[in-house]
């Protein structure tokens, strides 16, 4: 005697569904519902179409949110790394002005020079650059002007001097460079006229 769950290679498919409630009517079902199988029910063109097309609809407008939610976390992920990073960075500016004095007197020597040039490179892996040359055109978005004089040597407001290198990590500023500007001499003639 075979079992009756195998339904064998001649035998369409038995479908049980042992279920209280029939899920079409809402009604409770009998014993003897659930043994005579249920016909398929007839499908209406319009309705279906119309329930396809709104699932759709809305596996779409779920799909559009998921993936700009996954880009605004990455996008606030890398901000976020970005303020940590700045942040410590900042923290060491001092310490890369104490280094760069003591280059400039002669006293970057020994074990403290390697110490120095390897901070310097750590630094720099981590996007961080200085900016500020003597001649550079001024900048008030990227210079602190500390002093001020006119001479004919320029033909523009010039950084003649770098008191102190500024620093960025890609377009963010982490502190100006501090100068002493020089302006064209004729500019003060020219106000004094108007």
């Amino acid at each position: 005697m075979s079992d009756p769950r195998d339904n064998g290679p001649e035998t369409e498919p038995v479908i049980r569904d042992n279920r209280k409630i029939d899920p079409e009517t809402g009604q409770a079902r009998s014993a003897a519902d659930e043994q005579q199988p249920k016909a398929a029910a007839p499908v209406a063109e319009g309705g279906d179409a119309q329930l396809l097309a709104e699932r759709t609809a809305d596996l779409q407008r779920l799909q559009a949110e998921y993936t700009n939610y996954r880009r605004r976390v990455e996008r606030d992920r890398i901000a976020v790394r970005e303020q940590a990073v700045a942040g410590a960075l900042s923290e060491l500016l001092p310490v890369l002005d104490d280094i760069g004095r003591a280059r400039d007197h002669g006293e970057l020597n020994g074990g403290f020079a390697k110490v120095a040039e390897s901070l310097e490179a750590v630094v720099t892996k981590l996007g961080l650059t200085s900016f500020g040359q003597k001649g550079d055109p001024f900048d008030p978005t990227v210079h602190e002007a500390l002093m001020h004089s006119y001479s004919s040597e320029v033909t523009e407001p010039t950084a003649i001097e770098v008191l102190q290198p500024g620093y960025r990590i890609g377009d963010r500023v982490l502190r100006p460079a501090r100068v002493a500007v020089a302006e064209p001499e004729d500019a003060p003639a020219a106000s004094d006229e108007d």
